[in-house]
C-alpha cells in the first residue's frame, strides 16, 4: 500500500508493477514523480520542502521523487546516487540548483552537451544534447544515503529507463562508487553482459559491455562523484570531468 504524502494526492506504490507500463520516457517520469514507495524517504523528502533552508525559505519546494532529464534519443546516460535535499528535492530537477550542479552542467556546456552552464529552476531554458541525467534513487535520503532496500524498491525504474534509452544509448558515464554498484546489477539484468569479475568502480574506469540483443555495446565509464567533497578538494577538477565527458562524446559519436 503506497505510504501516505500530503503531497501527492495519485501515489504509485509499487515500482516494479509501475514502472513497465511506461510506453515513453514523459509517461515514465510522470509515475516516478508520484511514487511513495519508500516510508522513509517520503518522510524526509517532505519534510525538507517544509522545513526549507533559510536561503530558500521564500521559495516553495518540489518535495517528490526527481525523474531522469534530457532528451529520449540520448547516446549518452549519466548516472548519480540521488537528488540533494535542497538542489533537487527543491527545484524538481536532478543536479538543478546546488554546488554539484553547478559544477556537472559547466562541464556539460563546456563540451557541447548542454545549452547553457546554470541550471537554476525548471523553467530556465536548460536543454541537455543526446544526453539524460538519472540516478539509482530518486528521491533524497537522509544524509545522502538511501539504505539498500530503497535502492532496490528504485531499481525497476531504472530499468525501464533504460529499456527506452536503448536504442540510442551508447555510453553511461558514472558518478561516484554509490551510481556504479547500483547500475551493474540493472545492466546484468538487460541487454548487456557485465564482464566477471565485474569491474570495479574508480575514475576513469572503462568496460565495455556487449549486448546480448545483437544491437551495439554499452560503454561504461567511471567519474568520481561531482561532491562538494570532491570538487573542493581537488579530488575531482573541471579538468578531469571535461576529459571524461570528451571520452564519451568519442565512444558515442557525438559531435
Amino acid at each position: 500500500m503506497p505510504t501516505t504524502s500530503k503531497l501527492i494526492t495519485d501515489p504509485v506504490g509499487d515500482p516494479a508493477t509501475a514502472a513497465p507500463t511506461a510506453a515513453g520516457l514523459t509517461e515514465l517520469d510522470g509515475l516516478i514523480a508520484r511514487c511513495t514507495a519508500c516510508p522513509r524517504l517520503v518522510a524526509w523528502r517532505e519534510e525538507v520542502a517544509e522545513v526549507k533552508r533559510a536561503a530558500f525559505r521564500d521559495e516553495e519546494y518540489w518535495g517528490r521523487p526527481v525523474p531522469g532529464f534530457g532528451p529520449p534519443d540520448a547516446a549518452i546516460g549519466i548516472v548519480g546516487l540521488a537528488p540533494a535535499a535542497h538542489g533537487g528535492n527543491r527545484t524538481g530537477r536532478i543536479f538543478t540548483g546546488d554546488r554539484s550542479g553547478d559544477v556537472l552542467f559547466q562541464a556539460l556546456h563546456d563540451v557541447g552537451l548542454a545549452s547553457q552552464a546554470e541550471a537554476r529552476h525548471l523553467g530556465d531554458g536548460l536543454e541537455l544534447y543526446r544526453t539524460r541525467i538519472t540516478a539509482p534513487v530518486h528521491c533524497a535520503p537522509p544524509a545522502n544515503k538511501p539504505t539498500p532496500a530503497e535502492r532496490d524498491t528504485c531499481r525497476p525504474w531504472l530499468v525501464q529507463e533504460l529499456d527506452l534509452l536503448r536504442p540510442t544509448l551508447r555510453v553511461v558515464v558514472v558518478l561516484g562508487a554509490f551510481g556504479w554498484q547500483a547500475l551493474l546489477p540493472v545492466l546484468a539484468d538487460a541487454v548487456w553482459q557485465v564482464p566477471r569479475p565485474r569491474p570495479k568502480f574508480g575514475h576513469d574506469v572503462r568496460a565495455e559491455l556487449p549486448a546480448t540483443d545483437g544491437g551495439a555495446p554499452l560503454h561504461l565509464l567511471g567519474c568520481y562523484h561531482v561532491s562538494q567533497q570532491n570538487t573542493f578538494t581537488g579530488k575531482l577538477t573541471p579538468a578531469m570531468l571535461r576529459q571524461v565527458l570528451e571520452h564519451a562524446k568519442q565512444l558515442a559519436g557525438v559531435g
